[in-house]
């Protein structure tokens, strides 16, 4: 069982996020997600548990808790759809460059 944890405190590790889990069961991972530029926490994570009713217990529990000063929001993760990336193209935008070099 996948399960989104939101509320976190930027100061929480991935080894405090299983610990936090593990007292409902086997945790397969444990992962707070953090900025990819600056590697500072987002403030939320993925927990996978081996055992639906043992996640399920962690969710009823652990939603709506403080921890760490903070109150969490539990809840089963859910799959990202195909289409929920963002998309880029390469269009820069402007297009104004050239315009005035000419005028005199």
């Amino acid at each position: 069982m996948n399960i989104f944890v939101a509320g976190l405190s930027y100061q929480i590790t991935d080894a405090d996020l299983k610990e936090l889990f593990e007292e409902y069961g086997d945790v397969s991972s444990a992962k707070i997600i953090t900025d990819r530029e600056t590697r500072r926490s987002k403030g939320y994570g993925f927990v996978e548990m081996s055992n639906e009713g043992d996640g399920q217990r962690a969710i009823e529990e652990l939603n709506d808790a403080e921890y760490d000063g903070r109150t969490l929001s539990v809840s089963v993760a859910r799959p990202r759809a195909e289409g929920d990336r963002p998309r880029y193209n390469n269009n820069r935008g402007g297009g104004y460059g050239n315009r005035d070099r000419n005028r005199y």
